[in-house]
């Protein structure tokens, strides 16, 4: 048995477009939590277009029309959703620093 490295980034974003459409399926039908939803929903979208990237990369003939604003498109989707998730994300355990003004430095 040989493995070719096509066969394998195939597989492998075989596996990140499921995981990522799970958790898009997930956030919509199961989670009650809007923060919690919000972060799956920015996390599935940066393995959905990672993996649809990834797709690109492996393939071994020329990207169509669709193939071309999907592979110029996707970066901006991943982008957003990993700059969402950073803003979400939850604040640091430890004493809570105050400014000379009484709120929240």
């Amino acid at each position: 048995m040989t493995f070719d490295v096509a066969g394998i980034v195939f597989w492998i974003s075989i596996v990140g477009l499921a995981v990522g459409a799970g958790l898009w399926a997930w956030s919509f039908f199961i989670e009650k939590h809007p923060l919690r939803r919000l972060r799956q929903i920015d996390c599935g979208t940066v393995l959905v277009f990672s993996s649809i990237l990834l797709r690109f990369l492996g393939q071994g003939r020329p990207l169509g029309v669709i193939e071309w604003a999907l592979a110029l498109l996707s970066p901006l989707f991943v982008a957003a959703a990993l700059w969402r998730l950073s803003r979400t994300a939850c604040p640091a355990k430890g004493p809570v620093k105050h400014n000379h003004k009484g709120g929240r430095a």
